[in-house]
């Protein structure tokens, strides 16, 4: 008994850390290795990566599809085609790659591999996967300057593709813009999917833009909407350049004083016009 006690005292610690390795080892072959790898993850997850590129691109692809999809179901309802007209661009886009941006204007402008002789010239429309990016402002023989829908001075007319609600969105420095609409009490939802508007002298119609994400109905003097824009701006490196001649609005012949699309302190971006 006194031997037995003796080699309990000595030999007890390491007896017991046998035992409790077979037991583990049952528990592991009886889950198949479900408990290592959920302790693995538990374990590092704090070191785990953020969605890659590629999922973030492929993700604006699919929301791009949805919304081009809701889209055509409004048409159809609404018969747009008949009553408005064809406004899409005639000519094909050319692919461009991002080639320069900088940490000060990350938000505001990109430079794209580009230019004069690639058939590239100032105002043409810059799409990218999920949706409109921005519009070119300069533009040199192999390389053009766009302007981001996120840069604070950019104004584009859109409307909301479920109800028509109109207005004009204006860049926020970041992933989500404001949309200012004309009526005082538009008819939005969280979700509505938003396209720019027939009424953009910029920017041809239809083009995906976001989603609404927040609402503020009751800010003055009019009315937001926040927005998700569907085009990750801040990791697109291939971009869409297509060719779009800006709109003359016609003066209708009335004795009634005409009234601007866009108020004088909310043109849109690019608007020269006194």
């Amino acid at each position: 008994m006194f031997a037995l006690r003796r080699w309990w005292n000595q030999y007890a610690l390491k007896a017991g850390l046998v035992a409790l390795l077979f037991v583990a080892a049952l528990s592991v072959r009886g889950s198949g290795g479900a408990v290592i790898y959920e302790l693995y993850r538990w374990v590092t997850r704090p070191f785990h990566p953020g969605p890659s590129r590629e999922a973030v691109l492929q993700s604006s692809y699919a929301q791009e599809l949805q919304q081009r999809l809701v889209e055509l179901e409004s048409q159809n309802r609404s018969l747009r085609q008949i009553v408005e007209g064809d406004n899409q661009p005639s000519a094909e886009g050319v692919s461009a790659a991002v080639i320069g941006r900088s940490a000060g204007d990350w938000w505001q402008q990109i430079v794209v591999s580009r230019g004069e002789q690639d058939g590239i010239s100032l105002d043409d429309v810059v799409t990218g996967p999920g949706g409109l990016v921005g519009r070119v402002i300069a533009v040199s023989p192999n390389s053009s300057r766009v302007l981001l829908v996120s840069d604070p001075t950019s104004r584009v007319g859109a409307r909301v593709s479920r109800s028509r609600a109109t207005g004009y969105i204006r860049g926020t420095m970041g992933q989500q813009v404001v949309m200012e609409f004309f009526d005082k009490i538009p008819d939005v939802e969280v979700g509505d999917v938003v396209v720019t508007s027939a009424y953009s002298k910029l920017f041809p119609q239809d083009i995906p833009i976001g989603r609404v994400v927040n609402l503020d109905l009751s800010k003055s003097p009019a009315p937001e909407v926040t927005i998700e824009l569907t085009a990750p701006l801040s990791v697109v490196e291939w971009v869409e350049v297509m060719p779009f001649a800006a709109k003359a609005i016609e003066v209708p012949k009335s004795d009634a004083p005409l009234q601007e699309v866009i108020p004088d302190n909310t043109r849109e971006e690019g608007d020269r016009t006194p």
